[in-house]
């Protein structure tokens, strides 16, 4: 199998599983609305999504790490200069990790949270458990959900297209309008970077809460694309 193949394989597959995962918690788990619900809430709805939730979750995560690979076949592929494919493969990498980081959060450090918040007793002492494990899951949930899965993450991704568009438009591998298009969904998802940022870190920038859903959706697409390209 050349690496042409490979990688068009890859960026095919990683997100159709992506958006797989991503479509089954969203009617599971009401995900991603129920991101910015009560911790009781979450926590209780957690509880009693059982094994299938948690594996959801876990096909979500590996659709994350399934970047790390796609990112160093895809720079390999597109052969361009040195700079550019070290940038590429180093953006691509550190932005899989730091997902693969935001999402292995929930089925093991939420797991947990969320088994103690339901089977805490009656009484004094099982508020004062609730109570804990409500602090403990919204600090979780600020800095691997919003600081290192969101706020990195779009970033690296961002900076990721922006990186692979530039390569495209360096070679002739893939049609050169394939990297024009790279450098608008690039931008996009870099406007999440800002979603919870500075003066936005509370409650959050709406306009980049409407951006970045859509933006991903022209991301699948666009690697899909890509793939197909690599591929005839």
């Amino acid at each position: 199998m050349s690496l042409e193949v490979a990688a068009g394989i890859l960026l095919i597959v990683v997100p159709v599983l992506f958006n797989v995962a991503f479509f089954a918690l969203a009617r599971a788990f009401d995900y991603p609305d129920i991101l910015r619900k009560e911790p009781d809430e979450i926590l209780r709805r957690f509880a009693a999504g059982g094994p299938g939730l948690l594996m959801r979750w876990e096909l979500l995560l590996l659709s994350a790490l399934a970047m790390l690979p796609l990112a160093a076949v895809l720079a390999v592929a597109l052969a361009a200069p040195p700079v550019w494919s070290v940038l590429a493969v180093v953006l691509g990498s550190s932005a899989a990790l730091v997902q693969a980081l935001g999402l292995a959060r929930w089925p093991y450090g939420v797991a947990e949270l969320a088994r103690r918040y339901d089977t805490a007793p009656a009484g004094p002492a099982g508020d004062a458990t609730r109570d804990t494990v409500v602090v403990t899951f919204a600090t979780l949930h600020r800095l691997l959900g919003v600081g290192v899965g969101e706020h990195l993450g779009y970033l690296l991704t961002g900076l990721w297209t922006l990186a692979v568009a530039g390569s495209i438009l360096l070679t002739t591998v893939l049609p050169a309008w394939l990297g024009v298009l790279g450098v608008p969904i690039g931008m996009a998802i870099l406007v999440g970077t800002f979603e919870f940022m500075g003066p936005y870190e509370r409650d959050g920038w709406k306009l980049a809460g409407l951006v970045v859903p859509i933006a991903y959706i022209a991301w699948s697409v666009w690697l899909i694309a890509l793939g197909i390209g690599l591929l005839i």
